[in-house]
């Protein structure tokens, strides 16, 4: 690995991490590293910068490097090709593949010191003035520092207690399907009179229920809901089992669980920083983003350990609130739930309406129950509904829009001038119309992360195990766990305040210590 201290005009001064051509970033990093990390790294206005933090990243952290301001070129640019029509080049825009023995790579090889100083000059140039997308660079590389993190420190599990809530859910483990699966499908089988129906088949299934006389179109649990037959409890029962044991059951378990060199089972997890156009995270092939309410009690702190488990409330209503800088709606949600607030201040009739209502707006819903209270809505509160609706506008005229620190949408698709083209148009306006919220919200979930980080880096043995969009879980010593905690919420107000300055918007953040993810509320 090569490291370099290069001059930028403004007068900061940055350390570039950059591979080798061939090589790989392991262990073998140099005292250099270290020195850069306690000479050239603390001092004021200076970066480490490098092409694909996960290239790069394990190998300082794994040496003691502790990262503090970062530039990730890899997703800055996919950033700035949106946002400032950056040329969308291959080796700037696709990950690294540090030390891939693969014969076939797409993986474009890593760049120099001198490539990567000029690209972040380049993209410097880009970023001009715009202090908004400056933090915007700042907060998805640090996010990326995080990700790394979170990968390698992995989700503290139990796997005997997963296996405990798997039984008790599935029913006992056998060489075809769980016991309790077992006799839904057959239950299902005897409903329909086709004791060979496979219900894991939507076609299947499909076909039984129209020679039922059930007027079915898919097998979807929302449509199954509104047949009558003594077959749709059992089959909706068994699709969420089998949800579950596809999802999370033994197989998952033993793919993702690891022990590690200290130990310990951790679930592994490659998040992927901007993994949704909007900015939102996913992860690779663990499907850690949506793990089971049913299983949540297999992720165990570790003795003499507890989890701090934190969810922010309501959090892209108050992004909206925020960006639209509707201070009626910031203030409904002060102090307190804020679809409570709504229904406090009398606006709908029930906190149900009021979650409706909202989810409408956020996502163009036009039917229904949020038919209903979408016009309260607009009375209420006309900023925050004019700024959903002005994005969705936009989105049929073909325009793109921009979250609230400049993460733009993609170019629209073509749609023909006809019905097929309106229909089309309209649904490219409920995807621009949640783009600036959901994105505006993933931008404080970036930033909420990176002062979580910082907040605990001193707490001994604590450290983030887990992230999902608005929840994340840190483990530390249980001594610590109610200052963590105190920590975690005083970094959500941090983000807050760094993103919308005083603009009198809370975000307000439920902790819980538990020894178990299932135990936390929510």
């Amino acid at each position: 690995m090569d490291l370099a201290v290069v001059p930028l005009e403004r007068g900061a001064r940055i350390a570039v991490a950059a591979l080798e051509r061939g090589g790989a970033a392991d262990a073998r990093v140099h005292e250099a590293a270290r020195v850069a990390d306690d000479e050239r790294l603390g001092s004021p206005g200076a970066r480490l910068v490098w092409q694909d933090a996960r290239a790069i990243a394990p190998a300082l952290l794994g040496a003691g490097v502790r990262i503090e301001r970062v530039r990730d070129l890899r997703l800055v640019h996919r950033i700035l090709v949106q946002a400032r029509g950056l040329p969308l080049e291959e080796r700037w825009s696709r990950p690294l593949e540090a030390g891939a023995d693969a014969l076939f790579s797409l993986a474009p090889e890593p760049e120099g010191v001198a490539a990567v100083a000029e690209q972040l000059r380049a993209q410097e140039a880009a970023i001009g003035d715009d202090a908004g997308l400056a933090m915007l660079a700042a907060a998805e590389s640090m996010g990326a520092v995080v990700a790394v993190e979170l990968g390698r420190e992995g989700l503290p599990f139990d796997v005997a207690r997963h296996d405990a809530l798997l039984v008790e859910a599935l029913g006992e483990r056998s060489a075809g399907r769980p016991a309790r699966m077992e006799e839904l499908a057959a239950a299902v089988r005897d409903a329909l009179g086709d004791p060979s129906l496979n219900p894991d088949s939507p076609q299947d299934v499909l076909r039984a229920l129209r020679r039922a006389g059930l007027d079915a179109t898919s097998t979807a649990r929302w449509e199954l809901r509104d047949l009558e037959h003594p077959a749709i409890e059992p089959l909706i029962a068994y699709k969420r089992l089998a949800r579950l044991h596809t999802a999370n059951g033994w197989a998952w378990a033993k793919r993702w669980a690891r022990v590690d060199e200290r130990g310990r089972t951790r679930l592994r997890i490659e998040y992927v920083p901007g993994g949704v156009v909007t900015g939102r995270w996913a992860t690779e092939g663990s499907g850690a983003m949506q793990i089971a309410r049913q299983i949540r009690g297999a992720v165990a702190a570790e003795p003499g350990m507890r989890l701090v488990v934190a969810d922010a409330a309501q959090l892209e209503p108050r992004a909206l609130a925020a960006l639209a800088r509707d201070e009626g709606l910031a203030e409904a949600g002060r102090g307190a739930d804020l679809y409570r607030g709504l229904v406090d201040r009398g606006v709908v009739a029930s906190r149900e309406q009021a979650k409706v209502g909202m989810l409408g707006a956020l996502y163009g819903g036009t039917r229904g129950q949020a038919a209903l209270v979408l016009p309260r809505l607009a009375r209420a509160y006309p900023r925050a509904m004019a700024a959903v609706e002005s994005a969705a506008r936009a989105g049929e005229r073909r325009e793109r829009v921009r979250t609230w620190l400049g993460r733009t949408s993609p170019e629209p698709p073509r749609w023909p001038s006809d019905e097929r083209g309106e229909a089309r148009a309209r649904a490219w306006g409920r995807f621009t119309r949640n783009f600036v919220v959901q994105g505006t919200a993933a931008e404080w979930a970036l930033a909420w992360m990176a002062c979580v980080r910082r907040a605990i880096a001193d707490v001994d043995g604590a450290a983030l195990v887990c992230f999902l969009h608005d929840e994340v879980i840190v483990q530390a010593p249980e001594a610590d766990a109610e200052a963590v905690a105190e920590a975690i919420r005083d970094a959500a107000a941090l983000a807050g305040r760094l993103l919308f300055g005083d603009f009198p918007v809370e975000f307000p953040v439920q902790t819980a210590v538990v020894d178990d993810w299932g135990q936390a509320k929510g």
